[in-house]
This record gives structure tokens, C-alpha cells and sequence, in this order.
């Protein structure tokens, strides 16, 4: 039972009429008489909450950066109309809109909809259904709650989606013409032609060229069904913020293409998540289409989250070297925080690159970049604050710079970029290795 709004202005207005009536004690019980009253006939014709038959449908699934749509279903079992108010409780990340809402229910069932515009990634759980029913007089009303189980999966926005048509296309050109004119690790034989200015002497097929009396070279192309394994760093270095989002959002992003991009040309991808422990996301398989190497690798970033403890190098590594035996692209998306890559990494890296290819993906933060524009503005000579803003800059840069001259010395690439064109970047890297017939 709930008590209204307006059976509390009864009330108050009951209170002025015993103070002017001049029988107190008749008027007490003559105000109160009739406002139980009200209150039992109210409850006594107010529809059944309990005779309501409550589901829900809707979306199980939805991408970050879209909306998605819960419905609440309403059957009356009961004899009586049920007009009132429903709440559908979710968590306050969800956003739900709106969430209260009048009903009115007649036998049958009515359906509502609600709005949900998630603000992170995560598994967001329906709360319970309210719903009040009030009487005629609107004094009381009937309040009743259902358990609904519901659970919608909040998926990474995949922004860097609107690179894929171009670089699919890249792809095709990669396919479709000769890749590369000298055999790589990662060619295989294609096809013959007429040599053309240009090519490559050790491209030339002497004995194909003694059969036609003209000089013939062999073309190549990257061979498919190569493995890449993306490795996400989830450690406290993923947690810092670049913009609006932590850097570990950024790295999901770019992954995202990457993999869909692979999986399209035929590879296997392979996701892996390692801060102080690891975890194996997604195996891909030949068999595997690109939709589902998609849809796999959404579901599995979904509930992905950065901690704020140390990534173990050593552990990442001996991860990666016990799951992968055959030479694989090894991707891992961290940070070049010349600290952790000094300390934790670039002691075990050799035994990585000496098996695979290997590429460190770093998304760079533009305020630092920022921070180094404005030491520039003649202001801001005068400006003590600005000037210890570019040094830090400055000395985060050059941490950077070392850091690159120290993995590029052990075969590894480097890829940075701001966030808005990172994803970009990192696909662009891969189409060169494949172009290159180094993987």
C-alpha cells in the first residue's frame, strides 16, 4: 500500500477544518473517519497489482555508442483497469529514460518502452518492475514489485569503423596485384610474367625464361592463414585518460579494426588480455568468418577493464610464447612509458622477437602535444605555469623517443598516434608487413 500525494493535502486541509470547527475532539474523529474511509475504498477499487503479468523483450546486446531499447510487457489478468505509475529500475550507468512512467491497463497487455544509453562497458542487470495502481479517488494505491531478469551486454563503440571500407579496399589492391617483388618470410608463389623495368633481378625464373625465349619473373603474394595475436595491456597504464575515455578504449578500438581487417584477409586473430595475470579472450580459427571473428572479439572486450596494478613483462611474454608456437604477428597494444617498458618488458622482449614479428601499438595523448604548442605563444614566456607544462612535455617526449630507439633496436615496430587516428595507423602498420611478405 502507498499513500498519495493528495491524501496528504486531504490531511493537511482535515487539520485546518478541527482547528476552526469548534467540537475538536468530534471533528478529529470526523476528518480522520472519513480520510481511512477514502483510503480503504481507494485500495478496495484499485486494479491488482498481483494479477499483472510482467516480461520483458528487447535488445541483449548493443555497441557503446549506440541505443538500445528494453520493452516492458503488461498482461491483466485481473478483473479491475489498473491505472498508476510503473518504474523499470536499472543501474544508474544504464541512463534509462524514462523511468517512471504512467500506465493504464485494461485486460489485455500494453507494452512500454525504455531507452537505455549505457555510459560504459559493461554487463548492466534489469532491476525490478514497480508498479503502483491507484483507486478512484487517487487517495491510496496498490504497489506491487516483479522480478523481471534481464541482462543487456554494453559492447565497445568501435568508432574506427568507418575506416574499414577503405582499408578492405587496400586489402583487395593487396590481394589482387603483385605484393611483393622479392619473396619474403610471409610470400608465397602466385603467378609468371614478362619482366618490366624495374624488377628485381633475383625475381627472374631462369628456367621459365630459357622455355619462352623472353625473360620471365615470378610474382608473389602474402600468404594467408598467418596467426596475429593482439595483446591488450590492462595494467594502470591502461587506466590513464586520453580525452574523454581511459587509454585502454582506445586500444579496444584499434584492436577492433585490426581484427576484422585480419580475419577479412584470411588470418587467424587471437586475443589476449595481461596485467598481473593473463587471460585468453578469443582464439580464432581458419574456419571463422569475419563476422563472427567481429562479433567474437566485441563480446569478449565487453566486460574488459583496466586494473590499477603493474603489468608483469615476463608473465605477458611466457603467455604469449606458451600459446603461440608458430611465427605469428604479436601486437601489443601498451603504453611507452619508458618505466614500465625499461623494466618489464624490454629485458624478455628478445625471446619474443627472435620467434615473431613483433609491433608495440601506443596511443599518444594530445594534451601533452598541447601543452608544447602553447610554450610557443609569446604570452606564455610570462606564464610560469605554461613554461613547466612544455618542459614536462618536452621530457615525456624524449622519454618516448629513447624508448622507440630502444625496441626498434630489437627488430620490434612502433606505431603512434593521437587517438583520433590511432586504429588507423595500426591497421595501415599491418598492411605494410603483409605487403612487405613479413609475416
Amino acid at each position: 500500500m502507498a499513500l498519495t500525494r493528495r491524501a496528504a493535502i486531504v490531511a493537511l486541509v482535515g487539520v485546518l477544518v478541527v482547528f476552526v470547527a469548534p467540537f475538536h475532539g468530534i471533528s478529529i474523529l470526523l476528518v480522520e473517519g472519513l480520510l481511512v474511509v477514502g483510503i480503504v475504498v481507494d485500495l478496495a477499487l484499485a486494479g491488482s497489482v498481483r494479477a499483472l503479468e510482467v516480461s520483458r523483450y528487447g535488445d541483449t546486446a548493443r555497441r557503446l555508442d549506440e541505443v538500445s531499447e528494453v520493452g516492458v510487457q503488461i498482461i491483466n489478468r485481473g478483473g479491475r483497469r489498473v491505472r498508476g505509475v510503473l518504474r523499470d529500475a536499472w543501474p544508474p550507468s544504464a541512463a534509462a529514460s524514462p523511468a517512471r512512467r504512467l500506465v493504464d491497463v485494461p485486460a489485455g497487455q500494453r507494452r512500454w518502452v525504455t531507452t537505455i544509453r549505457p555510459r560504459r562497458r559493461t554487463e548492466l542487470a534489469a532491476g525490478r518492475v514497480t508498479v503502483r495502481s491507484f483507486g478512484p479517488l487517487g487517495l491510496a494505491a496498490r504497489q506491487g514489485n516483479h522480478e523481471v531478469p534481464w541482462s543487456l551486454r554494453v559492447l565497445p563503440a568501435f568508432p574506427s569503423r568507418r575506416y574499414l571500407p577503405e582499408k578492405l579496399a587496400k586489402l583487395r589492391i593487396l590481394d589482387g596485384r603483385t605484393a611483393a617483388r622479392v619473396r619474403g618470410q610471409g610470400t608465397e608463389f602466385d603467378s609468371l610474367r614478362d619482366y618490366v623495368e624495374g624488377d628485381d633481378a633475383r625475381s627472374i625464373d631462369w628456367r621459365a625464361t630459357a622455355r619462352r625465349s623472353a625473360v620471365v619473373v615470378r610474382t608473389w603474394r602474402p600468404e594467408r592463414d598467418r596467426r596475429i595475436v593482439l595483446v591488450l595491456d590492462t595494467g594502470r597504464t591502461s587506466a590513464a585518460r586520453i580525452g574523454a575515455a581511459p587509454r585502454l578504449d582506445a586500444a579496444l578500438d584499434a584492436a577492433l579494426l585490426l581484427g576484422t581487417l585480419a580475419s577479412r584477409a584470411g588470418d587467424k586473430v587471437d586475443l589476449i588480455a595481461v596485467d598481473d595475470r593473463p587471460l585468453l579472450l578469443t582464439r580464432g580459427s581458419a574456419s571463422e568468418g569475419h563476422g563472427d571473428a567481429l562479433a567474437g572479439l566485441l563480446d569478449s572486450m565487453a566486460g574488459l577493464h583496466a586494473r590499477l596494478v603493474e603489468t608483469d613483462g615476463r608473465r605477458l611474454v611466457a603467455e604469449v610464447l606458451r600459446r603461440v608456437r608458430q611465427r605469428a604477428l604479436i601486437v601489443l597494444f601498451t603504453t611507452l612509458d619508458e618505466a614500465a617498458i625499461t623494466e618489464g618488458l624490454l629485458p624478455v622482449l628478445p625471446s619474443l622477437t627472435r620467434k615473431h614479428v613483433v609491433m608495440l601499438a601506443s596511443v599518444t595523448d594530445p594534451q601533452v602535444l598541447a601543452m608544447l604548442d602553447h610554450s610557443d605563444d609569446a604570452r606564455a614566456v610570462y606564464d610560469a605555469r605554461a613554461v613547466y607544462d612544455a618542459a614536462a612535455a618536452e621530457r615525456t617526449l624524449a622519454a618516448h623517443r629513447r624508448v622507440t630507439a630502444l625496441l626498434r633496436r630489437l627488430d620490434v615496430e612502433v606505431v603512434e598516434a593521437g587517438p583520433a587516428d590511432f586504429a588507423s595507423k595500426v591497421s595501415d602498420a599491418y598492411l605494410a608487413l603483409k605487403a612487405a611478405g613479413r609475416l
